[in-house]
């Protein structure tokens, strides 16, 4: 049977040998190149030579004034040149043109439900050529393994070999239904101690940190509802059953509906950093995933936040 591919690798040199001659060939000057490679001057100098040893010709010649190809290296340069092209396009095709129709995000459970899924359709209406796969979990995701374009995480930023784009000013603050708030007035932050209190296991402010930061002793009791997602706690202050302490970024959607509202008037709130944009930095150059996280940013300054 015939194969596409040849039985005999034709020699290929480095790359970066050949990054290192392309470069110096288009400035002319060593230090230039190193500068434009952000490598030394001499490590440019020593893939020239590892370069002209392993073709056993000289590329340039060297003078006082300089570098200059040599009529071997002006045709070498020709046809390296081009071939660089031809990788970057198909390297280009493979980044952008495959499963191009799809932009496959992954999400904290409470985000992609409380934040993401209003605003869907205001993202298929401006982009009506993707289609989006939402998959919502608190799983370690691979984004190979797992098919995933963008993950948007919940947590402290830990992931130092990928791209993190931090979502700000969120923040955290106690909320409750307007029919709780007429049948609690609360005038301080001690007041809570009295009060029912939700608590949600997936914040990474607690009540307690949130006490303490305030300054506030005696407290010590138990929570009337206890819930490991952010939704099932807003939704439950939203029927009345209680405080939540929840960012601003995830009661968002409750507040403008007036579902919800502050229990304080003051801004006594604390500032977190809970929410991340993270992808591969191959994920980053994707056309696809430029354009969602141009738009997420745009929805989340037009909503108080930043990127």
């Amino acid at each position: 049977m015939n194969t596409p591919f040849p039985n005999k690798m034709l020699p290929v040199p480095s790359l970066r040998n050949i990054q290192a001659f392309i470069e110096v060939a288009n400035t002319g000057n060593l230090n230039i190149a190193a500068e434009h490679l952000n490598i030394t001057t001499s490590a440019v100098s020593h893939q020239i030579a590892a370069l002209e040893n392993y073709l056993g010709k000289k590329l340039f010649s060297r003078s006082s004034k300089g570098v200059k190809l040599t009529t071997i290296g002006e045709r070498y340069l020709k046809e390296v040149s081009g071939a660089l092209n031809i990788i970057g396009q198909a390297t280009d095709l493979v980044i952008n043109d495959i499963h191009q129709d799809y932009l496959r995000i992954h999400s904290a459970p409470s985000f992609g439900l409380l934040w993401l899924m209003p605003r869907l359709d205001k993202f298929r209406q401006a982009w009506p050529e993707l289609k989006i796969s939402l998959t919502c979990s608190y799983e370690s995701i691979q984004f190979s393994r797992d098919n995933i374009d963008i993950d948007i995480r919940h947590g402290l930023s830990q992931w130092p070999t990928l791209v993190v784009k931090t979502i700000r000013n969120e923040r955290m603050l106690p909320y409750a239904s307007h029919a709780w708030r007429e049948n609690h007035p609360i005038e301080a932050v001690e007041d809570l101690l009295s009060c029912d209190l939700i608590h949600s296991d997936s914040t990474l402010i607690n009540w307690n940190n949130w006490f303490s930061w305030h300054k506030v002793r005696g407290f010590n009791k138990d929570f009337i509802f206890n819930f490991d997602r952010s939704y099932m706690s807003i939704e439950a202050a939203r029927m009345g059953l209680g405080v939540i302490l929840e960012s601003n970024l995830l009661a968002g959607e409750s507040l403008r509906k007036q579902h919800l509202q502050p229990v304080f008037a003051a801004d006594v709130s604390m500032s977190v950093s809970a929410h991340h944009l993270v992808m591969p930095h191959t994920s980053e150059q994707k056309t696809k995933v430029k354009t969602f996280v141009t738009w997420i940013s745009e929805e989340l300054s037009a909503a108080g936040f930043q990127i």
